[in-house]
C-alpha cells in the first residue's frame, strides 16, 4: 500500500454518496458468508459507524450474534468504462445487532431515499421484527483506486492501494 494523497474525510464523503455494500460475516462452521446490503452512515457529529436495516431472523444476524467480526466493502464501479476495474473501500470491524428503535440507525437510514424506502418497507412487512446491524470499523480503512483517474490507473495500477485512518475523535473504540 502506498502513502496516499487522500485522507479519511475524502473517503467518508465518497462512502456517503453510496448506499450499497457487501458485508461478510462468519457462519456457524467458520466459513465466510457475504451478502449485499443497503447501508447508511452515522451523523458527522458522532462517532463513525455504518448501519443496515434487516429482519432479525436473517443469517447475517445470527452470524453476527455468534461472531461479531465483519467486513464491509463498498465498490465504486466505472459506469461508462466497463472494462476498467472498480475502486473500493473496505472496512473491517465488529458488528452488533441493535433494536429497530435505535436513534442512530433511524437517523442514518432516514438520510437517503433508499434508506427511507427500506425503513418504510421493513416497518410495513416485518413490523417489530427488524433490527439494525451497526458496524464499528477498526481505525484503518483500506482503499483501492478511489480518487484516481482512469489514465493513472492504467499506467500505475499497483500503486493505487492505500490506507486511511479514522480520526480518534470519530472512533467508537
Amino acid at each position: 500500500m502506498t502513502s496516499s494523497k487522500f485522507d479519511f474525510s475524502f473517503v467518508e464523503k465518497q462512502v456517503r454518496k453510496k448506499t450499497f455494500g457487501v458485508i461478510s460475516t462468519i457462519d456457524s462452521k467458520g466459513r465466510p458468508h457475504s451478502t449485499g446490503i443497503i447501508y447508511a452512515v452515522s451523523s458527522l457529529d458522532s462517532p463513525f459507524a455504518l448501519y443496515s436495516i434487516v429482519g432479525e431472523k436473517y443469517a447475517k444476524v445470527r452470524n453476527i450474534q455468534r461472531n461479531p467480526n465483519v467486513s464491509l466493502v463498498v465498490t465504486f464501479p466505472h459506469y461508462w468504462i466497463r472494462f476498467a476495474p472498480a475502486s473500493y473501500v473496505m472496512f473491517r470491524g465488529t458488528a452488533e445487532i441493535v433494536p429497530g428503535t435505535d436513534p442512530g440507525g433511524q437517523w442514518a437510514m432516514s438520510q437517503t431515499r433508499i434508506g427511507r424506502m427500506n425503513l418504510q418497507v421493513e416497518a410495513e412487512e416485518i413490523g417489530r421484527d427488524f433490527v439494525y446491524i451497526k458496524i464499528t470499523p477498526e481505525p484503518t480503512v483500506f482503499c483501492y483506486g478511489l480518487g484516481f483517474g482512469l489514465m493513472e490507473s492504467r499506467s500505475n495500477p499497483e500503486n493505487m492501494g492505500y490506507k486511511v485512518t479514522i480520526p480518534e475523535d470519530r472512533r467508537l473504540i
